[in-house]
C-alpha cells in the first residue's frame, strides 16, 4: 500500500476515534489533514484504483457519520438556548407579579 493511501487510513482511524470522544478541535485539525491526503492522491501518478476507492469510500462513511453527529449537536444546542430563553422570560414574568 503506497504512503498516501496509508497516510488515508490513519487519517481515518483518527477521525473515528476524535468523533467518539466529540474532540471537536482534533477533528478540525484531522480534516486539514485529510484535505492535504486528497491533495497528495491527486497529484499521485499511479495507484490502485480499487484501493483508493475502498480508502476514500471509508473515509466518505466517516464524514457521513461525522455530519450526523455534528446536526445533532447542533440540535440540542439549539434546544437548550431554547429552554434557557424561555427559563428567562419566566424569570421576568415571575419579576414582574414577584
Amino acid at each position: 500500500m503506497s504512503l498516501v493511501l496509508q497516510r488515508i487510513e490513519q487519517t481515518r482511524e483518527a477521525l473515528m476515534g476524535a468523533l467518539l470522544e466529540r474532540d471537536w478541535e482534533a477533528i478540525g485539525k484531522l480534516d486539514e489533514t485529510c484535505r492535504a491526503c486528497i491533495d497528495d492522491v491527486l497529484s499521485e501518478a499511479s495507484m490502485d484504483e480499487d484501493l483508493l476507492r475502498e480508502k476514500l469510500e471509508g473515509l466518505l462513511a466517516v464524514y457521513r457519520q461525522l455530519v450526523e453527529v455534528t446536526t445533532g449537536e447542533r440540535q440540542a444546542i439549539v434546544d437548550e438556548m431554547t429552554q434557557v430563553n424561555q427559563a428567562k422570560n419566566a424569570a421576568k414574568v415571575y419579576d414582574l407579579f414577584g
